[in-house]
């Protein structure tokens, strides 16, 4: 057996009060919350990003609000663009005009229409790897999408879907937990209430005894 050391070991990260977005990264007129960690060859595009949330490798994000502490994995795509099937030609000529040289701009109403298809993504979700997430689409809070997903529709909170279309697999938790869970808005206390009740997640029973009437 012959052992190889790493030459290129993955630096260790710590995070802070400051958005950490990679150099290879492009991030245009978007809002980042603290805690925050955009990798390499992500693109995100008008779009916000909650407190503790991150964005692994070759992710993008188009016109979209995603709330805190949601996990988004390698290459997934958040309203990914569309073309105008309905139209005569689908190709980029007919609203890339200036592209093309066939006008002085764009193609206004268009580009208005997918912008105006917003994705929404509560708290705490998991996005899976290589999952797509089309335009107009809500995901409520604890919700999990497997990886490979494409989602066409609503996701409820707390609910695991999976599949191209997506298809519920199941509820995270049964309603009396769920509804406990969503009292605390745990994801907006603050950095040091966090830090002191960290170990209490892993046991939900505890957690909800602990901070479902506070």
């Amino acid at each position: 057996m012959v052992y190889i050391q790493s030459h290129n070991p993955e630096p260790e990260v710590t995070l802070g009060s400051f958005p950490m977005i990679s150099e290879k990264a492009r991030v245009i007129e978007s809002e980042l919350g603290r805690y925050t960690e955009i990798r390499d060859y992500v693109e995100c595009v008008e779009s916000s990003l909650g407190d503790y949330s991150y964005v692994m490798e070759r992710s993008s994000i188009v016109y979209s609000t995603i709330g805190k502490f949601v996990n988004i994995a390698s290459d997934v795509r958040i309203n990914p663009g569309n073309h105008p099937m309905s139209w005569v030609s689908q190709h980029h000529i007919m609203y890339r005009k200036k592209q093309y040289g066939v006008a002085k701009k764009d193609d206004a109403e268009f580009f208005a229409g997918r912008k105006a298809q917003k994705v929404v993504i509560g708290h705490d979700v998991w996005v899976g790897h290589g999952v797509t997430i089309m335009g107009g689409v809500t995901i409520g809070n604890g919700a999990i999408i497997g990886a490979g997903s494409v989602v066409t529709h609503d996701v409820a909170a707390y609910t695991i879907v999976a599949g191209v279309p997506e298809k519920e697999i199941r509820s995270r938790f049964h309603n009396t937990i769920r509804d406990g869970i969503e009292k605390t808005a745990w994801w907006d206390w603050d950095h040091e209430t966090l830090k002191e009740r960290l170990d209490d997640f892993r046991d939900v029973n505890r957690f909800l005894t602990l901070y479902a009437n506070e």
